[in-house]
């Protein structure tokens, strides 16, 4: 488990739990909210560590970076400036969209423009365990 969701009261009394007894805190989540959604907001993907690694192969973070310094105005200028075939872009799109790193503006027509919605990934991996965790920093847009 990568995280708990619980009211203050919960967390208050799982805290004077492990208090008398540490070996309560040997199973227990790394993290707590109050709920899934402040969870997800946070956590910011559902993506997993492996998935994650796959994703940010050399060739997308060059994709990434040529999204965040040429700001493409449609799929098809990026496939040309990725010199990529704008089929397989659309779908490592995709895949980046659902991992919360890129985000689409709507263009002219019915174009979708990609930007990079993310500045950084943090992998938190548990090497004995279940609980990595991966989370996005996205900085709030003013």
């Amino acid at each position: 488990m990568t995280y708990k969701t619980g009211s203050i009261g919960e967390f208050m009394k799982w805290t004077k739990r492990v208090i008398t007894d540490p070996s309560a805190a040997d199973a227990a989540p790394k993290r707590w909210f109050d709920s899934d959604e402040t969870a997800a907001k946070a956590l910011g993907t559902t993506t997993s560590p492996e998935a994650m690694v796959k994703l940010l192969s050399e060739e997308n973070l060059t994709l990434l970076h040529i999204i965040a310094s040429r700001q493409p105005g449609s799929l098809r200028e990026l496939a040309t400036l990725a010199h990529r075939k704008e089929s397989n872009l659309s779908r490592t799109l995709k895949k980046l969209h659902d991992a919360g790193i890129v985000d689409f503006e709507d263009g002219p027509g019915k174009t979708r423009v990609p930007r990079v919605a993310a500045r950084r990934v943090t992998l938190e991996l548990d090497l004995v365990g279940p609980s990595s965790v991966v989370s996005i920093d996205r900085p709030e847009v003013r």
